[in-house]
């Protein structure tokens, strides 16, 4: 599996572990839509959607781990560590946010040394 298609999955999944409670809270167009635009590379594009669903809901652990994601894919490490902390002091027991940020910490060294992602042309 490549790095990219591992933080694709990773951000996807985190997305969707609010839907497996007892009642689901709807998941945020502006999320999904982040995800989309995760997907597709556009990083810029889905760090400003993710911004906008903090914004209608700073309490939403998917929308800081996705943004911290989208940070990360795009070398803003300060930026990423401050939203993968927000979305674990918001949801600490969440498995997939733990592995996103252990994995950040772990891979932030090498993280330093490489060049920010470019977008993708389509």
């Amino acid at each position: 599996m490549t790095t990219k298609n591992a933080l694709t999955l990773a951000l996807v999944s985190a997305c969707l572990t609010g839907l497996v409670r007892c009642r689901p809270p709807a998941v945020q167009p502006g999320i999904r839509l982040g995800v989309s635009a995760s997907i597709e590379g556009r990083w810029d594009e889905a760090i400003a959607l993710f911004s906008k669903a903090l914004t209608a809901d700073p309490s939403s652990a998917a929308a800081h781990n996705n943004l911290a994601v989208a940070y990360e894919k795009k070398g803003l490490l300060d930026e990423a560590a401050k939203h993968y902390e927000a979305a674990l002091k918001l949801a600490p027991v969440n498995v997939l946010i733990r592995d996103n940020f252990k994995s950040f910490r772990e891979n932030r060294d090498a993280l330093l040394k490489k060049p920010p992602v470019a977008e993708e042309r389509r």
